[in-house]
């Protein structure tokens, strides 16, 4: 076997495992299991803390926001946090209601937005550097995402990449557990119907295949399949292929 050929497979093994992996929390039966999954992934990716938030913003004159959250942030770390002046001049807090990328936290982000003296308070519980992304969902609601740790972040680019782009996965696959187990809707909708030629487009897409190649497979052409993803994500209130496939598992569409 030829060397490239053997890299792909291992790299083709290795894409399913993590798929596995990020099943598993998405498809937790109950919050417990769903905070223990979080809890073993991260620490996996090398981040011992983590820290997920369901915010449902309110719909009514005189409502409050509500914060669902789970994680094993250190109860000394949030009695020492709990100033909501200290939450509101966060950097981390202010770039998650804007952005929906995954961005780092360190010393310096805190220095720049002239809030030094909260990274000093939080780095001496471990939180000296991190990972947080915010996923901006239907029915006013958010999802929220960190990783903490005292280390440094790798510098190699290739790996901070990768690192970004697992916690991004992780995101949309938490976010799917947390809406389900953490806040559920008071009326479930039925699920929708997709066509036959969704249906194929959306297994491929399970397997990894991009626009171009299910085109390629169903002899159409890219920009078709990109219409038809564009009506699934529709029906099925979904941002993101990841989304879409983890939906349609769960609904027992493919």
């Amino acid at each position: 076997m030829g060397a490239d050929k053997l890299t792909t497979l291992v790299g083709r093994r290795y894409y399913f495992m993590l798929l596995e992996r990020y099943y598993q929390v998405s498809q937790a039966p109950d919050a417990a299991a769903f905070e223990s999954r979080l809890i073993r992934f991260a620490e996996e990716l090398e981040f011992p803390f983590v820290n997920a938030v369901l915010v449902i913003e309110p719909q009514g004159p005189g409502e409050r926001p509500e914060f669902i959250t789970i994680g094993n942030t250190p109860q000394a770390y949030l009695a020492a946090s709990r100033d909501p002046t200290a939450s509101a001049r966060d950097p981390v807090n202010r770039r998650l209601r804007s952005h929906s990328v995954p961005f780092i936290y360190d010393q310096d982000l805190y220095t720049a937005d002239a809030a030094g003296d909260l990274w000093e308070t939080q780095a001496a519980f471990g939180y000296k550097t991190g990972i947080a992304v915010a996923l901006h969902l239907p029915d006013y609601r958010h999802f929220l995402l960190g990783v903490d740790r005292d280390t440094a972040l790798p510098r190699e680019e290739q790996r901070l990449t990768r690192l970004m782009a697992d916690l991004q996965l992780l995101a949309v696959h938490a976010q799917d557990a947390a809406t389900r187990l953490l806040k559920p809707t008071s009326a479930q909708k039925p699920p929708p119907v997709l066509t036959p030629r969704e249906v194929e487009i959306l297994r491929w897409t399970m397997e990894g295949k991009t626009a171009w190649a299910v085109g390629a497979i169903l002899g159409v052409t890219e920009g078709t399949v990109n219409f038809h993803l564009r009506n699934i994500f529709r029906k099925l209130e979904a941002s993101s292929k990841h989304q879409a496939v983890l939906k349609a598992l769960r609904m027992r569409l493919i």
